[in-house]
């Protein structure tokens, strides 16, 4: 077979931007086929998916995408380094991808993969470095970028690369492919015009953060100059349907509700809860009305927005440390969302490479026969967080979409 593409998306929504990476990424790596790992219903930063999960798929095949592959939901709402590493498993388990591809704000990869290394092989000088910083209760995050600014001592040629939301996913997308020995060869894609939170419009190019405050003041004008024409289509018959969920406060009163439920002890059992940060969690929620004042209130130097955002979203979702961890240890399944005619051949072949191969084409089918507890457990979390989602809609909020729905086929 030749070259495959794999590509590890949110598509939050689909645009210009994400068209440009796909094009680009064909051509560089002269591959005929491709897949996508992309994210269900919930974002990796504590956030939502826009549309649902059916439709962002329907977004991507019909801007030239082969085969969207769900990650499930345990990795799409983890650290950058569970997010990156499960998406990469299920990329090297289909024997197929010869090149990974990512956007990225530097200059070159090779910058990305030294830090990718320290990171990977943890010199004790580094961690030393990095304890160190972590006693001044600072975030993970900015005692991880100190401590590498350090260590790699060439503060000109690496200053601001963590400061990139794609450069930190691009370099935990390197670190993954060395620790599960890929074959896929790593091929980084400058992100043009536009970076990850900025809310302007430049020419056809926008963030999927500007798209999603352009969608919560129905600037369709603005829209659909940013976003390809049959994503756009897609999006706007959504937004009519009133399946439009545009972030986490949607759900706020759920979330109040479980963590006033919780105990303290429970709260601290939720994946990224630690030095005590579940008597700050419980407090808020005891005496806050919304998402957003609760965040505030619990957020520090040490704890920073996004870690808080994910917590609720674990909350919301049920999901403790065990699970957790569980996911770190196992290779997930691989479920699959929509096909084009290339994807079909991709399908045939992965599965004559690897008969045994967990793929989900019928969630029902999986669910009566597949013995297993943990990847039923990871299955169990995807249909709940898809029962969880819909209940943001406006009008309908059925449950249970993940047996009703059909594969997107084009």
């Amino acid at each position: 077979m030749a070259g495959v593409l794999g590509i590890i998306a949110e598509y939050n929504p689909f645009h210009n931007g994400h068209l440009y990476h796909l094009e680009e990424s064909k051509q560089k790596s002269d591959c005929q086929y491709s897949i996508c790992v992309m994210t269900g219903n919930f974002a990796q930063r504590g956030g939502t998916s826009l549309v649902n999960k059916w439709t962002k798929a329907e977004m991507a095949l019909n801007c030239g995408v082969d085969l969207i592959l769900e990650l499930p939901t345990i990795y799409s709402v983890s650290s950058a380094e569970n997010f990156a590493e499960g998406a990469v498993k299920i990329l090297n388990s289909t024997g197929l991808v010869t090149n990974l591809s990512f956007g990225m704000e530097a200059n070159d990869v090779s910058t990305l993969n030294n830090i990718a290394n320290v990171l990977y092989q943890e010199p004790k000088e580094y961690i030393t470095m990095l304890n160190h910083e972590l006693s001044k209760g600072i975030s993970y995050p900015k005692a991880r970028e100190n401590a590498l600014m350090m260590y790699l001592n060439d503060i000109k040629r690496y200053a601001n690369i963590l400061s990139g939301a794609n450069n930190i996913l691009a370099i935990e997308y390197l670190k993954a492919l060395k620790r599960t020995k890929s074959y896929m060869m790593p091929l980084g894609i400058q992100r043009k015009k536009v970076f990850y939170h900025e809310e302007k419009i430049v020419d056809e190019f926008a963030s999927a953060t500007a798209i999603r405050k352009l969608v919560q003041f129905e600037q369709f004008d603005e829209i659909r100059k940013v976003m390809p024409r049959a994503a756009y289509q897609l999006l706007r018959e959504e937004m009519k349907r009133g399946n439009i969920v545009l972030d986490l406060g949607k759900y706020e009163s759920i979330i109040l509700y479980n963590l006033r439920k919780m105990s303290v002890k429970e709260i601290a059992e939720i994946p990224d809860v630690s030095e005590g940060l579940e008597y700050s969690i419980k407090e808020a929620a005891s005496s806050c009305n919304n998402i957003r004042d609760l965040v505030n209130m619990v957020k520090s130097k040490r704890h920073t927005q996004t870690r808080i955002q994910r917590i609720l979203v674990y909350a919301l979702l049920g999901i403790d440390r065990k699970t957790m961890e569980m996911s770190r240890k196992m290779t997930p399944y691989l479920r699959v969302l929509g096909f084009n005619d290339k994807g079909k051949e991709l399908l045939s072949e992965i599965v004559r490479r690897n008969p045994k191969i967990q793929l989900i084409t019928s969630v029902k089918k999986f669910m009566d026969t597949n013995p297993n507890k943990q990847t039923r457990r990871m299955l169990e979390i995807d249909l709940f967080a898809t029962d969880t989602y819909t209940l943001g809609y406006e009008y309908e909020s059925k449950a249970n979409l993940d047996y009703t729905n059909k594969l997107i086929v084009i």
